[in-house]
């Protein structure tokens, strides 16, 4: 199988969380647009909150109906793709850069559910990819200063394709951070946290409720239950 088949998969195994009614939080990414693809087939009457405007889009052209997310308070199931998760539900979202608003939708949801394949899954972080800050941009050197304290190493993002930084949807600075040798998830996202100036981190801690996992061998669920 290729990964599209395991984003497939993924997708439709999600499909067993979902009932008429729920409102539904989706984040980004082609496993997510399978599942609003299974959505429209199986004509299930849900309300989507997203943080991504593509995914809007896609929801939009399939004939589903979007909330804005800031009239939500609460969220039946949410799901999402990670670039790294361990056994313990801990998870690196690094690369789309609108985690803040991911983690927004995964605090107000019930269940909070990652879709992956195998090789996204680790018994420990090992923090391969970034943790990713965003961050006010009156605070971009404190908040190098702070990091590098915490030992580590600090890139603040740009593009190829725009002069200057890269600015978030919520018109923030977005910093790379790359460390080694983690020994406390919990306490680096706190530290992190607490640095006065960054808003929010790509790294997961205490959200996730279940992780659906796609392998040749089939589907598993990691389960916080």
């Amino acid at each position: 199988m290729n990964d599209n088949d395991f984003k497939k998969i993924c997708a439709k195994e999600s499909i067993k969380y979902i009932r008429d009614g729920m409102v539904v939080g989706l984040g980004g990414g082609r496993t997510i647009t399978y599942l609003i693809e299974y959505i429209k087939e199986g004509n299930i009457k849900v309300k989507i909150v997203t943080p991504s405007t593509k995914t809007k889009m896609i929801c939009i052209e399939n004939g589903l109906e979007v909330l804005h997310t800031g009239f939500v308070d609460k969220v039946d199931v949410a799901f999402d793709g990670c670039d790294q998760v361990d056994e313990n539900l801990n998870a690196l979202k690094s690369g789309g850069g609108i985690h803040t608003k991911e983690k927004l939708i995964a605090s107000m949801a019930k269940e909070y559910i990652l879709l992956v394949d195998e090789a996204k899954v680790e018994k420990e972080l090992s923090f391969k990819s970034p943790v990713v800050l965003e961050i006010l941009e009156d605070s971009l050197k404190y908040v190098e200063r702070e990091v590098l304290a915490l030992g580590g190493k600090s890139v603040t993002r740009t593009s190829d394709i725009k002069d200057g930084f890269t600015i978030s949807d919520n018109g923030n600075l977005l910093m790379n951070v790359s460390f080694n040798n983690v020994e406390d998830v919990y306490e680096l996202n706190n530290s992190l946290i607490n640095i006065c100036g960054v808003v929010e981190t790509s790294l997961f801690t205490n959200v996730i409720t279940k992780v659906i996992v796609a392998s040749e061998q089939g589907i598993r669920v990691i389960s916080k239950y």
